[in-house]
């Protein structure tokens, strides 16, 4: 998604060669007019998906899973990253290590949430490893629903995520992926996955 690149080309920081920041507008302050796009794009991309329910992670995938969830007129729903009373012990849990906080954590999602038979489409900000889907893979596999498909907004392409989790069969649409990043300078996959 071109309108994406650019805006990590122009306001992206990258520090060493596999830390981007984009915390200016995407996953601190939030650029709407850019999320409003790319829920566009995501609906683009996977509205033949059949999916009954849109769902990410705590936190920065939020806003871009709600944004997707408008176009698509679905719920969205997010794993939580910690226990939370409100949220009971029925919960859907699976264990996450995060390569940004260098911790493992646990995320859960409410069974009253997430069942059977649902058609899950996965959205989140950022593909490194993959571990994050890979839970949440997880979790929707507990509770009887099925990926339809994985949106993710900055795929680290040099990592090894994304690639994995196409070769499991998933379809996995990146809406820019990064081959490199090296003295500042971020080089774009010309292609989506």
């Amino acid at each position: 998604m071109k309108l994406l690149e650019d805006k990590i080309a122009t306001e992206g920081i990258s520090v060493g060669t596999d830390i981007l920041k984009v915390d200016m507008f995407l996953n601190h302050q939030v650029d709407v007019n850019l999320l409003d796009e790319m829920g566009k794009e995501f609906y683009r991309l996977f509205k033949d998906s059949g999916a009954t329910k849109i769902v990410t992670i705590e936190s920065s995938g939020i806003a871009i899973a709600v944004f997707t969830a408008k176009y698509f007129n679905l719920p969205a729903l997010f794993a939580k990253k910690a226990n939370h009373k409100n949220v009971g012990n029925e919960v859907y849990s699976a264990k996450c290590y995060s390569f940004t906080h260098g911790k493992e954590y646990t995320m859960n999602v409410s069974k009253k949430y997430l069942n059977p038979g649902d058609k899950v489409l996965i959205i989140d900000d950022f593909m490194a490893g993959g571990n994050a889907c890979n839970a949440l893979i997880d979790i929707i596999n507990q509770a009887g629903a099925e990926v339809v498909g994985i949106g993710i907004a900055i795929e680290k392409g040099f990592q090894p995520g994304g690639k994995a989790l196409r070769d499991k069969g998933y379809n996995v649409r990146s809406l820019a992926i990064i081959d490199s990043m090296n003295d500042g300078k971020i080089s774009f996959r010309s292609d989506d996955c």
